[in-house]
């Protein structure tokens, strides 16, 4: 049997441009001689369509769009379309939906698989649109007994979720009932070293079966969420045979069985999964959010440059413009800095001096500010300046404003709302600091496209004579450590202490954290890189006193 695996990149709710997608993966399937083609999970969709499925009128227009589906398969009366959709149950109690994968042929459904297992943890609420199903039956398809399975449908295995959320297996039912070939249909979002937690997954069920497997992932990125892609085949010892490309569309036809010997599973090197994640992030953003250009200040500082480069990558130097305002306790080296970066990248670049404006702010609230003296007020003064200044650019030319504060910062609340967390795209707030160094020297590992001086010099704000970082955070590498161990593994104050770390800055730090919540409520969407990225998949109180 010959299969071929359609890892594509699908806009939300573009039900049309989805099924282009679709017909186009079919040509090249027909060319191949393929019996079958396998698409991602609500690919007719995308995912996660979120609360659209909330809307009956979208609901309607998918039902439709199947339709429209059955009638394209006509068109390829030999080959078989595996394709994600929603469904309705037709249940008087219980969820409206299921998340379905429809088998059509030649104008006809042949079969539908609905998920089993709704994955109700971190970034996913499939509870609140889908009803799960739990029979796990197998179709017969060209003499081959296929085991269809839906993205979380494979998430039971030891060593890989850190708690048990199912109680049933989909992927032994099936094989129970005697499976040839399991096939899982995905859209399982990227985050550091999840593509060999997925290899995990499937080569652990093709052992234990003894079957090959398939799995086919999304790419691309929608909002928040990034998809790698990285589908793969593994055969009945368990062993990786085809490995497709990080964050790449491809179509590819292969031959069931594989004659192929096993692979070694090399996993992808960490920074530069995590950059190339950014890229596809930031271009998948502004081009389905439909603008063209995006703009941004420059600091001067390494959190400013990594952006830019970035930015660059993923849109091209003519899409990008960087803006340096340099306000009374702005260095000379920063705005240097500035335009050589800008002349490095090849993109635009202009000096707005804000230091008039920030006098007349001041002499404003002179009278007000009597007797008082100047602290963190007058400070973010300035980059609520700046914030208006991108803003107003951005009103007036269409550009996109991407904000460019980490994750160690926004963390802590070392930032200014409606200052430099102004923006429509947070590219690089699930950074921690200490990863925007190691990605910056990733990016200059053959040439110096950001300057040197700029990753050398010591973090600063600019805001007030002499300022550094490290006056009011601890060191880096200590607070992304504090911040790693209670954001990300979620432990408490005394089990972060007990492993050596100073009880005052510990406590600083959750502090500062909790007491943060609501800058954070108001930030930009983020780019997800992380196993916990605040936002969508943080889903934590503000108003709240609890104990650490």
């Amino acid at each position: 049997m010959k299969i071929t695996l359609a890892q594509l990149n699908p806009v939300i709710g573009d039900l049309s441009g989805n099924i282009k997608k679709i017909l186009l993966a079919a040509e090249k399937a027909k060319k191949d001689c393929s019996d079958l083609i396998v698409f991602p999970e609500l690919f007719l969709c995308g995912y996660p369509p979120r609360d659209l499925l909330k809307l009956d009128f979208f609901i309607t227009q998918i039902e439709t769009s199947l339709k429209k589906i059955k009638r394209i398969t006509k068109q390829f009366p030999n080959i078989g379309f595996l394709v994600g959709a929603p469904s309705k149950t037709g249940l008087t109690n219980g969820k409206p939906l299921y998340n379905s994968a429809y088998l059509f042929l030649n104008g006809k459904i042949l079969f539908k698989k609905n998920k089993s297992l709704l994955p109700t943890y971190d970034v996913f609420d499939e509870a609140r649109y889908f009803e799960p199903d739990y029979k796990n039956d197998i179709v017969i398809f060209k003499g081959k007994k296929l085991g269809i399975s839906i993205c979380e449908d494979i998430w039971i295995v030891p060593g890989v979720l850190s708690k048990k959320y199912y109680s049933i297996d989909p992927i032994e039912l099936q094989a129970k009932k005697g499976a040839d070939i399991l096939i899982n249909i995905s859209a399982s979002p990227f985050h550091i070293a999840k593509d060999k937690e997925r290899f995990k997954c499937i080569s652990y069920h093709a052992k234990k079966h003894r079957l090959p497997f398939i799995l086919v992932n999304q790419v691309g990125a929608n909002d928040e969420l990034i998809f790698d892609g990285h589908s793969m085949v593994v055969n009945s010892k368990g062993e990786l045979t085809e490995l497709f490309p990080s964050f790449k569309e491809q179509v590819t036809t292969l031959n069931f069985p594989t004659k192929k010997r096993g692979l070694l599973y090399k996993s992808e090197n960490m920074i530069s999964s995590v950059h190339d994640a950014l890229v596809i992030g930031i271009h998948d953003y502004v081009k389905k959010c439909g603008f063209k250009k995006v703009l941004l200040g420059l600091s001067g500082g390494i959190d400013s440059a990594l952006t830019a480069y970035l930015a660059v990558k993923a849109l091209g130097c003519k899409n990008v413009s960087g803006v340096s305002m340099p306000s009374p306790y702005s260095s000379k080296g920063s705005i240097e800095d500035s335009e050589k970066l800008a002349e490095n990248l090849g993109i635009s670049f202009k000096v707005i001096p804000i230091s008039n404006i920030f006098k007349s702010y001041t002499d404003t609230l002179k009278s007000d500010f009597t007797g008082l003296a100047p602290n963190i007020a007058e400070e973010n003064i300035q980059p609520r300046i700046r914030g208006n200044i991108l803003m107003a650019l951005s009103n007036k030319f269409g550009y996109l404003v991407l904000s460019t504060g980490n994750k160690s910062e926004l963390a802590v609340g070392y930032c200014t709302l409606y200052g430099d967390m102004s923006g429509g795209l947070s590219v690089i707030s699930d950074v921690p600091k200490t990863l925007v160094y190691k990605l910056s020297l990733f990016i200059n590992k053959d040439k110096e496209i950001i300057p040197n001086s700029i990753i050398k010099k010591a973090p600063s704000a600019e805001l007030k004579p002499g300022q550094c970082d490290q006056d009011t955070l601890p060191p880096y590498d200590i607070l992304d450590k504090i911040l790693f161990e209670y954001i990300d593994n979620g432990k408490s104050m005394k089990d972060i202490i007990s492993q050596g770390m100073d009880s005052k800055t510990v406590d600083w730090v959750l502090k500062a954290v909790i007491r943060n919540e609501y800058k954070r409520r108001q930030a930009a969407p983020g780019l997800k890189i992380s196993s916990k990225a605040f936002g969508v998949g943080r889903r934590m109180p503000v108003a709240a006193k609890f104990y650490l």
